[in-house]
């Protein structure tokens, strides 16, 4: 009998919303659930037919109530938990209109890529925040 139990696998769209003010938008889990009062990017998981495009903004409408436009990919992540197996797919996302409100979530925020440090994420996404900080050294070099 095989005794080894692989954790369950989540493959998950991730959104990085940007304003026009270049921040970007994060929201608080709410307390008591897996990984309670984290704060994180919003996201939720792909449904069966849908695509990652489709995943994001179907999620951001339900937890955010706004419109957004799902640009291109910034990075994929597999990380896995004691409990859980994620691929994070992570896409720039544009605010099309509405406010951010909090459906799902205990707060949102609008932050800088240098206040991302401030927040106490989940472990996997330290990496988008590497690969965020990487794009900004970039458009800072480019201009």
């Amino acid at each position: 009998m095989n005794t080894t139990t692989t954790p369950p696998h989540k493959i998950i769209g991730v959104a990085v919303i940007w304003n026009d003010q270049q921040q970007i938008l994060i929201d608080r889990r709410r307390p008591g659930g897996v990984m309670g009062g984290l704060w994180e990017f919003p996201g939720g998981k792909i449904e069966p037919g849908e695509t990652v495009e489709q995943c994001i903004q179907r999620e951001i409408y339900e937890e955010l109530g706004i419109f957004i436009e799902v640009g291109e990919c910034l990075i994929t992540i597999d990380h896995t938990y004691t409990h859980l197996r994620v691929t994070l797919t992570v896409h720039h996302c544009r605010l099309l209109k509405g406010i951010p409100q909090p459906l799902e979530c205990d707060e949102v925020r609008w932050v800088t890529v240098d206040e991302l440090e401030d927040f106490t994420f989940p472990e996997a996404n330290s990496e988008i925040i590497a690969a965020l900080k990487r794009v900004g050294e970039m458009r800072t070099v480019d201009g």
